[in-house]
């Protein structure tokens, strides 16, 4: 029986951004694994929901996919989150992963994308190259989903790796939020802003929060500030170089015996 690789997200109910950013993952995860057989978990109950009502797909969590592998005789599984930070939507995959650690020979899970040092080095290069080319009163600022977990420092510590460079991570649900980033700017005598969500998908967030023409949006708030606000509605999972760093993380866990 070959082995199971499931590729674990919060998901999206947005089937465009979907398959350019997870379902994109996941094929590029099963051509360098081709040892194991991959499969989809989403973490978001409510993602699942909507996409069964919408699409007529179910989508399992970690929970009811680990039981159907035990059902099919599966005995090593490794599952790889695509989660940006090592907040809870992870910690509730792994430990429902780990939940079933004596029902296999091997569970073994990989990291989110910014773990190590080294990862935030790899985003750190990465959002310098998306930086450019830019104007002098240009800057790139970044939408981060924000969690209430521990790991909200995440963002900041990404922030001030970057405090030399015209680019600036924010979150929706944690800090640093978007206000804290106006004065910044106008200090900068930044004119035009470029909005990038730093999520895996470009989603309702993405859509709505960040780049809608609603009054609490960050386009619209940027823009009663009085900077040119240019947002770019790509996730993530879309760029090779992240897709690369996902696909490291797995071969660590599934080749490296970690």
């Amino acid at each position: 029986m070959k082995k199971a690789l499931i590729v674990v997200s919060f998901g999206t109910s947005y089937k465009e951004t979907r398959e350019k950013t997870i379902e994109a993952v996941e094929k590029r995860m099963a051509e360098r694994f081709p040892e194991c057989d991959v499969f989809r978990a989403f973490t978001s109950n409510m993602v699942i929901k909507k996409i069964k009502e919408n699409e007529g797909v179910k989508i399992p969590t970690v929970n009811q996919l680990m039981i159907e592998l035990k059902e099919k005789g599966y005995k090593e599984v490794f599952m790889q989150p695509l989660h940006v930070i090592n907040g809870s939507e992870y910690s509730k995959a792994f430990h429902q992963a780990q939940h079933f650690k004596n029902d296999f020979d091997v569970i073994k899970v990989g990291k989110p994308l910014m773990t190590e040092f080294e990862d935030y080095e790899e985003i750190v290069e990465w959002l310098r190259d998306l930086a450019q080319p830019l104007k002098e009163n240009e800057a790139v600022v970044l939408m981060g989903h924000g969690t209430h977990h521990a790991a909200f420092t995440a963002y900041a510590c990404l922030d001030h790796m970057l405090y030399k460079d015209p680019v600036y991570i924010c979150a929706v649900e944690s800090y640093p939020g978007v206000d804290t980033v106006v004065e910044k700017l106008k200090e900068a005598n930044i004119e035009k802003v470029y909005l990038h969500p730093f999520m895996l998908v470009a989603g309702d967030h993405a859509t709505n929060d960040m780049a809608s023409d609603e009054e609490d949006s960050w386009k619209s708030q940027l823009t009663k500030e009085g900077f040119v606000v240019e947002p770019i509605l790509k996730g993530m999972g879309e760029y090779p170089k992240i897709q690369n760093m996902f696909l490291a993380h797995a071969e660590k866990v599934i080749e490296g015996g970690e």
